[in-house]
């Protein structure tokens, strides 16, 4: 039976889509941070995880860049209510292998991954189009925003999160010293002067919610 690993930070949530899928999955875990994701995926070894995109601690698609390094063989599946052509594009760069709407119904989910079990990808059809139109967009448009490395979505999501630079060290395993280089780099590139402003940048990159 194939095994699922849920992350989702509203319990009700996750436990709702645990019901619809134990009677055909195997449901191996239930979490509700990136971190204890990344925890959970490494010690029960699941063949699927679906994970919701904005969460506490490392947010879905930061899970996503490191759980593809970590764990190759899991596929993962994103399942947000963000219905979002550039989020999309940006969890299968990371390495998900569908992308599914919480307006999806059990048998879609079921679907879902029976298709990257099979290795497909798998996209919800109220963003099919629009992903596609992106695609062909972003193919002639090489005037691209600056990207954040993996390490500097976890600093910015952790300062947006209200931690301190000292809290976001100890909380990465890194210098403070670190930190705030990491910090000073993303508002060089971003072109942004104070944390305020680099906090409505992780807004809008949906690192945390509002």
């Amino acid at each position: 039976m194939i095994k699922v690993l849920l992350a989702d930070d509203h319990a009700a949530v996750a436990e709702g889509i645990a019901a619809l899928l134990k009677d055909v999955f195997q449901i191996v875990g239930i979490v509700h941070d990136g971190r204890a994701l990344l925890e959970a995926a490494d010690r029960l070894q699941p063949d699927v995880i679906i994970t919701d995109i904005t969460m506490p601690l490392l947010n879905g698609v930061s899970a996503i860049h490191q759980l593809t390094s970590s764990r190759p063989r899991s596929k993962i599946i994103v399942l947000t209510m963000h219905a979002d052509r550039e989020l999309a594009v940006e969890a299968f760069r990371a390495g998900a292998a569908g992308y599914l709407l919480k307006t999806a119904s059990g048998e879609e989910i079921i679907a879902a991954v029976r298709e990257v079990m099979q290795g497909h990808a798998y996209v919800c059809s109220l963003l099919t189009k629009d992903l596609i139109s992106f695609l062909i967009e972003t193919r002639s448009n090489t005037a691209a925003g600056p990207a954040l490395t993996p390490r500097q979505r976890e600093v910015l999501q952790l300062i947006a999160e209200g931690q301190t630079m000292k809290e976001v060290a100890a909380r990465l395993n890194i210098s403070p010293r670190t930190a705030e280089s990491h910090k000073y780099d993303m508002m060089q590139q971003l072109g942004v002067q104070t944390t305020a402003e680099l906090i409505q940048h992780a807004i809008r990159l949906k690192l945390i919610t509002v």
